[in-house]
């Protein structure tokens, strides 16, 4: 047998390019011929033939010549049975009809199928006195070959159906709209089992349906089904080689379909049928409700040898119901759709042939009813379409599923289910992974979910302004919808999405709301055990708040750089309830967090919406303690005549010793520094032990010794800060002193007249921010910025002296260490009427008194 097959496949090999070359010059099947009525009657039911597949013993069938009147050729119609390769078939199972007669020509041919029948042919052949008896003679003495003849005409007919409505559906789609193409040419070719050229589909529309329809005998792709409709009898070697030449690449359009590999058997088969008198020429039948319509390929001869048409019935066999199945089985579809279709495949002859009729979607009611929608197969559409306008008054369930049922000729069939839906009234929401926000100057994609989006019609969205536009959308789950939103020339504001579903008369709004675009947040730094971290990133002056392990974290009131990419946030401080005890205050939580823990924080922005962000955990910072501190004034601070009255004042030129006491480490390192800088760091400086900045008092508490002037020079003022260092890790930054400049005072000098004002006289008049004679500073004199004078106006001073706030820390009022001396009046002279005092200024007026005004 191996051997055999080797020798067989060789041949195959050898012949392919001659077949090829055949099947390219070869006239195509594109002749009208002769058409025939033709009907099949079984149990009391009659079908056209165009929707019978098979038959059956005792069918009764009606063959009728439907020639025109001004027919001149006398044609006889034989119908032949056949019942297999090796057995012939006896005389009495070939009837005949004289076609030209009126009888025939009114009553036709009725001939009831014979026990054992296989097959049916029909001849049409020209009329000669031995006709009849020479073709069942013919048929008699090679059954087999016309049992394959049959067997060839079946399988190209039922492939030609195919191709045929594969053609017509591109030529009617080309010609209404040839962008739909696109879409409907993979869902035609899936229905009708056709192998379309995915290339065409990138081309113009105008240029896709000419580069679709090429090489039509190749696009027919083989199909089990119709395979075994009309292959009953060939087996074995015969049919390998068949196969073989089915799969076999040709020319330029990939494999040969099983149409071709029919019509190169049947022309073989028929060339070895010709006689003297007779040949035969193959008719494809195309059926059509009653009317089967005969094409060939080559044109009938009325000379010797004369042209006898050969047309198949279909096959006498059990029926074979189409195999459908649902193109994706757990898809759920809305029964409220106005045209509902249920995607199938599997059974190319539902979309090419009259085969399947009477198909129904059954469903059953909530009051279990039986309700059948009609459906019709749509190759287009790649599935049933089905009429729902039934269901309108329908009581159904939530949720319930539907099958399709029908007939397969006389037979019923059972299709595959589907899983149904009913409109009813459902929540929609954004995703999990969509907060409902979107972003304005831009596309937006956002998902919606809801127990079923099976039902939905069309999605609109009303913009802030009001207006409403279409969206695009799609299903990506059962639940779940994805919207296309053109937010691009939006304003920021509430969004309403409009969600409309079939069978219910008002959409269902989605309140969502537009922002404009966000900063982006890189990451918030905190060191383990501390309640203050670093928000890094844009936009941060839009940042509300920072949640993190349970505590929330706000912009610290110095964090006003809204430029910067770092954000200084701490703890909210906890509230605690009023004692009457002078407790200190409480100290502010920090999150237990670790160095190295992987955590997320969530940022929420001022307008509610909300971002996480990576936190990142560093070591613990080292820390220590302020245990006290003493001022070691100089001669000159002395000579100023100011008494400071907060021990928090450094003067420019005194000294400054403070103790410290460590806390994280516990001890002090040999390479621990101080650093003391400015509020805004422009002048800094370390001390350590090595510059002698820092004596160890023991291991856990150290004495600082920090000179403002050497280490800043006399431009210093303002705030001081001190921090930690240890081993390169900075410590947090912790206020120590306020650095004052001060002026000298030199002598306060009051005329005899108490009226008249006091002259302060004294050198850096312009530290001084205001002087008064009480310390609510009700009778005050401003000093202009950047006095030059040596001498200033001032109020007589009252019995605790005269009061005097610093420009380098205008919050601490300050005593004038001076006694005020009176001047006598010129001798000889009498008193001049004293001159009024000048009117207090304002202390917070920046430009109270010109320094040209005060003089005396």
């Amino acid at each position: 047998m191996n051997s055999r097959l080797c020798r067989w496949l060789a041949i195959l090999a050898l012949c392919s390019a001659s077949w090829a070359h055949a099947a390219g010059t070869a006239a195509p099947f594109d002749l009208t011929g002769p058409s025939l009525e033709v009907t099949v009657t079984r149990g009391g039911a009659t079908l056209p033939i165009a929707q019978a597949p098979h038959l059956a013993t005792g069918d009764k069938l009606w063959i009728k010549a439907d020639f025109p009147e001004t027919q001149s050729e006398h044609y006889l119609l034989i119908l032949a049975f056949l019942r297999g390769p090796t057995n012939p078939p006896p005389k009495n199972w070939f009837f005949k009809c004289e076609a030209w007669k009126k009888a025939c020509q009114q009553k036709g041919l009725t001939v009831t199928v014979p026990e054992g029948a296989q097959q049916a042919l029909i001849f049409l052949a020209p009329e000669d006195g031995g006709d009849f008896k020479t073709l069942s003679n013919a048929v008699r003495g090679r059954p087999g070959a016309f049992v394959r003849a049959t067997q060839e005409l079946n399988q190209a007919t039922l492939d030609r159906s195919r191709l045929e409505r594969y053609l017509a559906s591109i030529r009617h789609l080309n010609a209404a709209n040839p962008a739909v193409l696109k879409d409907t040419t993979p869902l035609l070719a899936r229905s009708l089992g056709i192998k379309a050229d995915e290339k065409c589909l990138d081309r113009l529309p105008q240029l896709q349906a000419p580069c679709l329809m090429q090489g039509q005998e190749t696009l027919i792709l083989n199909d089990g089904h119709s395979v075994s409709i009309v292959e009953s009898l060939t087996t074995g070697p015969a049919s390998d080689l068949v196969m073989a030449a089915s799969h076999t690449p040709q020319a330029n359009y990939g494999y040969y379909s099983p149409y071709l590999s029919s019509l190169f058997d049947l022309g073989r088969l028929f060339d070895s049928f010709r006689v003297a008198n007779y040949q035969y020429i193959p008719a494809l039948a195309t059926a059509l409700g009653t009317k089967l319509t005969l094409t060939l390929n080559t044109p009938p001869s009325f000379q010797n040898p004369k042209s006898v048409l050969v047309a198949a019935l279909p096959a006498v066999e059990q029926a074979l119901p189409p195999p459908l199945h649902a193109v994706s089985p757990k898809d759920i579809y809305c029964a409220r759709r106005d045209s509902l279709v249920l995607p199938v495949e599997g059974a190319p002859l539902v979309f090419a042939t009259e085969y399947a009729h009477n198909t129904v979607l059954r469903v059953a009611g909530k009051d279990g009813e039986t309700i059948d929608l009609p459906a019709t197969a749509d190759a287009t559409q790649g599935g049933f379409v089905v009429d729902t306008s039934p269901l309108a008054t329908a009581s159904l369930s939530e949720r319930f599923k539907g099958s399709l049922h029908g007939y397969w000729g006389f037979d019923k069939f059972d299709g595959p289910g589907f899983q149904l839906v009913n409109t009813h009234s459902q929540s929609w929401s954004p995703s999990s992974l969509d907060d409902g926000s979107l972003i304005i100057g831009r596309a937006n994609t956002i998902h919606l979910q809801a127990g079923s989006v099976a039902c939905i019609d069309r999605i609109m969205v009303k913009d802030p302004s009001g207006k409403e536009l279409r969206v695009d959308w799609s299903p990506v789950k059962a639940n779940e919808v994805e919207i296309n939103l053109p937010l691009q020339q939006a304003e920021p504001g509430a969004v309403t999405l409009l969600v409309s579903q079939f069978g219910s008369s008002e959409p269902h709004p989605v309140e969502l709301r537009a922002y404009p675009e966000a900063g982006r947040f890189e990451s918030f730094a905190i060191h383990a055990g501390e309640s203050h971290g670093v928000l890094k990133g844009s936009r941060l002056s839009d940042v509300a708040s920072l949640s993190l392990k349970g505590l929330d974290f706000v912009p610290t009131p110095s964090a006003t750089d809204t430029k910067s990419d770092a954000l200084r946030m701490e703890v909210v401080r906890p509230v605690e309830p009023e004692s009457t005890t002078a407790d200190a205050a409480p100290e502010q939580p920090a999150p237990s967090l670790q160095q190295g823990d992987t955590v997320k924080a969530k940022v929420k922005l001022r307008d509610g919406r909300s971002y996480t962000v990576n936190v990142t955990v560093a070591a613990p910072r080292p820390s220590v303690e302020l245990v006290g501190k003493s001022v070691q004034l100089s001669t000159r601070s002395n000579e100023s005549n100011i008494q400071l009255a907060s021990e928090d004042q450094l003067p420019q030129d005194a000294q400054l010793i403070f103790s410290v006491k460590a806390k994280s480490p516990a001890i002090f390192s040999r390479e621990a520094n101080i650093e003391v800088a400015s509020k805004d760091e422009g002048f800094a400086t370390t001390l350590s032990l090595a510059n002698r900045g820092i004596t160890l008092v023991d291991s856990k508490v150290a004495v600082v010794t920090f000179d403002p002037a050497k280490a800043f020079g006399f431009s210093a003022f303002g705030p001081l800060k001190y921090r930690i260092v240890n081993q390169g890790v900075a410590g947090d930054w912790q206020s120590l002193v306020t650095l004052v400049r001060l002026p000298v005072l030199q002598a306060l000098q009051c005329p005899a007249v108490a009226e008249q004002a006091c002259k302060l006289t004294g050198s850096n008049l312009f530290l001084v921010d205001s002087v008064s004679s009480d310390s609510e500073f009700k009778k005050a004199i401003a000093v202009p910025a950047g006095f030059p004078g040596r001498a200033l106006p001032v109020p007589r001073p009252g019995k605790s002296g005269l009061y005097v706030r610093l420009r380098d820390d205008p919050s601490v009022i300050n005593v004038a260490a001076l006694t005020a001396e009176e001047l006598p009046p010129p001798p000889g002279t009498e008193p001049a009427p004293a001159p009024a005092a000048p009117t207090p200024a304002p202390v917070d007026q920046a430009a109270a008194t010109a320094p040209a005004a005060i003089a005396f």
